[in-house]
């Protein structure tokens, strides 16, 4: 079965250069003019990836952005825009961005971007980790993306999911900064550090209700999940 993909793009020449090269490419392809239309397709049908303009009329891409996550934390989101500033690049990854690429841009990297990221995202690998992961007083389950704490259940993003995972994995022992963008966002640029640092800091939120677990920085190397006894 084909890859859904869901475009949200206001200019017709790009949005019908992107539908037609991404079809090509052996992907089924939604194509709207701007985010209230793009909202109604993401609410009728279901999408591998989003890929979503910024600046649109009716409905921005950060809004529409937002109603796809209130109900949906897993479909991958690409942001296309026009802008590099920082602060909009760190926006985009904190509503939950998977990766935001500046016009202009190369199709062929879009490509390789959604192929990266859906293979990220299907988890059809098969992995030794246990399933359910068991310590302190919380329950991971790494395969369903969720994570069961002493006064509640939280349902992961998947990049929640894939640094949880790498923390599990190391217990105690310094997980680097590097090798963590690497490993999940593929690049250790400065933009994907602060996307993972918006990550880190959710997830050291959920863990407050289990106060035997935290994750301490390492300045100048990364992070330590402890188990304090």
């Amino acid at each position: 079965m084909k890859p859904k993909l869901l475009i949200v793009e206001d200019d017709p020449n790009l949005g019908e250069i992107l539908s037609e090269y991404l079809g090509l490419k052996g992907f089924d392809t939604t194509l709207k003019r701007d985010g209230e239309e793009g909202g109604i397709a993401f609410k009728k049908d279901v999408f591998d990836l989003c890929i979503l303009d910024l600046m649109m009329p009716k409905k921005d891409g950060f809004t529409l952005a937002k109603e796809i996550r209130s109900t949906d934390e897993d479909t991958p989101i690409i942001f296309l825009t026009a802008k590099s500033m920082k602060q909009d690049i760190i926006k985009g990854f904190t509503i939950g961005a998977d990766d935001y690429m500046t016009k202009p841009f190369s199709m062929e990297e879009l490509l390789l971007r959604i192929q990266a990221i859906l293979k990220r995202s299907s988890k059809e690998e098969e992995d030794e980790f246990p399933n359910p992961f068991q310590i302190a007083g919380l329950t991971y389950f790494y395969r369903e993306n969720r994570l069961v704490l002493p006064d509640k259940e939280i349902n992961l993003t998947t990049k929640e999911n894939e640094l949880l995972k790498i923390f599990f994995e190391n217990v105690n022992r310094t997980v680097e900064r590097s090798v963590a963008l690497k490993k999940i966002w593929k690049d250790d640029s400065y933009f994907n550090a602060r996307s993972m640092d918006v990550y880190i800091a959710k997830i050291r939120k959920y863990l407050q209700s289990e106060p035997s677990l935290k994750i301490l920085t390492i300045h100048g190397e990364g992070f330590k999940l402890v188990e304090v006894n």
